[in-house]
């Protein structure tokens, strides 16, 4: 695979002062707003307007749409599936919001067929079969669309570079996979080259990285981790004169033996070199082992949390049990609207945001009785029954956009032209032709443990009893850098 040309820019100038100095990094918070390295350029790739207009897909009467489902049965715990109710409601959750949309008259007279689709995420060769299916194969579909984020890595590039299909999906990368997937891939999670860059601007601020102290990075050993990291964490910290102790670790989902025996080795040479801060470019799947050898070695260092690989988001399901000491106050740079509740009162008081809150509604007019497990009706805020909603209205709204003509193009072309769009995950969503990601905004949270309860976690509706974790906000929304990609 060849990777987009990287063009790196240049700290903000203080003059007389070499870059890493303490005054340079003054000098780079005081001009957040205006700094982007610039980490990509979208030279070479394929333009919305230069799209395919195949109709593969289309018929005169629907629109045939993917919905891959990852097989639960086939997950180990320590991916984090199981022990969520709603990871069992997809199906219902998907045919619930594509009816609603069919039994509107559907997409400019056409009814999306749904082709729900079960794989296995350990196996890549099933994947990717699956894949080639889709787009070459049969059944021939139009698009490909993940609400919860479990397509992942090459297999986007798949669907979208070599099956030109459009895709949208909540998992995301760095800018170089979006270019190389262009016009077809759309994310509706944030592109990780601003989500990086933030990091990076709120640690400076924070006093968690500056000139001197001692930085750790463990990263993944997939060429989406190895590129987040040469390409963009690594010149963004160099911008504010840190560099890191950089790890690799093996972070295929096949490679379970190999990520538990180097966890340990590598959390022990962070701790003899007195690392105090570590920012992780790790799935889930190895996010777990590394925890597990902090808590073994009673190492806890400070973590640079965010939205790559959900890292933020998956650690909340941590704690208390079994990782309190490791992850309990930790931050984290996120888009979503972590902090919230899951609840109708108003947005401002920390309920649903309009978009979720409109999945909500259908849903429990559709399903009123409370699932088996649970102490209530309402859906999670970051749950898969509303990403799924969100995913199908989106499309919904582009494919609408797109007009009777429905082909590749006009489709992606349609796609460019949305805006403030209402989202689930992250309250708003908004692309371009160069803009493949839709979130615009990013808040910095911290994991909280609610014993005793305290006001930091919001007191859920009746007689329900208080949070015993939650997201508590430190910082709120603010303009998400420009990092790798523009409007």
């Amino acid at each position: 695979m060849v990777w987009p040309t990287v063009a790196q820019g240049a700290a903000p100038a203080s003059p007389g002062v070499p870059p890493g100095h303490p005054r340079q990094q003054t000098a780079l918070v005081a001009a957040r707003g205006e700094w982007s390295s610039e980490p990509v350029a979208f030279h070479g790739a394929t333009t919305v307007n230069q799209a395919s207009t195949s109709t593969r897909g289309v018929t005169a009467t629907r629109i045939n749409v993917v919905f891959p489902i990852a097989n639960l049965q086939q997950l180990s715990s320590q991916f984090g599936f199981e022990g969520d109710v709603e990871y069992s409601e997809q199906v219902k959750a998907i045919k619930l919001f594509v009816g609603a949309v069919n039994k509107r008259g559907g997409i400019n007279g056409r009814k999306i067929n749904p082709i729900i689709s079960s794989f296995d995420p350990t196996d890549e060769a099933d994947m990717r079969a699956l894949c080639k299916d889709w787009t070459e194969g049969s059944p021939a579909a139009f698009a490909v669309l993940d609400g919860v984020g479990a397509w992942t890595g090459d297999n986007e590039l798949c669907v979208t570079q070599e099956g030109h299909t459009p895709f949208i999906g909540q998992w995301t990368t760095v800018t170089n996979w979006t270019s190389l997937g262009a016009p077809y891939l759309w994310w509706t999670g944030p592109d990780d080259a601003p989500i990086l860059q933030a990091t990076v601007v709120w640690g400076l601020s924070s006093g968690l990285l500056s000139f001197g102290r001692k930085v750790g990075v463990i990263a993944g050993d997939r060429a989406s981790d190895q590129l987040a990291l040469r390409d963009y964490l690594l010149p963004d910290l160099a911008q504010i004169g840190v560099t890191p102790m950089v790890e690799t670790i093996a972070a295929d989902p096949s490679e379970t033996a190999a990520t538990s025996a180097e966890a340990p080795l590598i959390v022990q040479k962070f701790r003899a070199a007195g690392i105090s801060s570590i920012i992780p470019l790790i799935p889930f799947n190895v996010f777990f082992p590394v925890l597990e050898a902090e808590t073994q070695q009673q190492y806890f260092p400070k973590l640079l949390l965010s939205d790559y690989e959900s890292s933020i988001e998956s650690a909340l399901g941590l704690i208390p049990v079994p990782f309190d000491k490791a992850l309990n106050g930790q931050e984290g740079v996120t888009v979503e609207t972590l902090g919230g509740i899951d609840d109708t009162r108003p947005e401002a008081d920390g309920g649903y945001d309009p978009g979720v809150r409109s999945c909500f509604a259908l849903w429990h007019k559709a399903h009123p009785q409370i699932p088996k497990g649970n102490m209530n009706f309402y859906i999670e805020e970051q749950g898969p029954v509303q990403g799924w909603c969100q995913e199908i209205r989106l499309f919904t709204a582009a494919a609408r956009a797109a007009g009777r003509n429905l082909n590749r193009r006009t489709f992606v072309q349609a796609m460019a032209r949305i805006s403030d769009f209402p989202g689930g995950y992250s309250p708003i969503l908004t692309y371009g032709p160069r803009k493949f990601y839709g979130p615009t905004e990013y808040q910095v949270v911290r994991l909280h443990v609610n014993l005793p309860p305290s006001s930091q976690c919001r007191p859920p509706l009746g007689k329900l009893p208080p949070q015993l974790v939650c997201w508590a906000r430190v910082i709120p929304f603010r303009r998400l850098p420009s990092g790798g990609a523009t409007a």
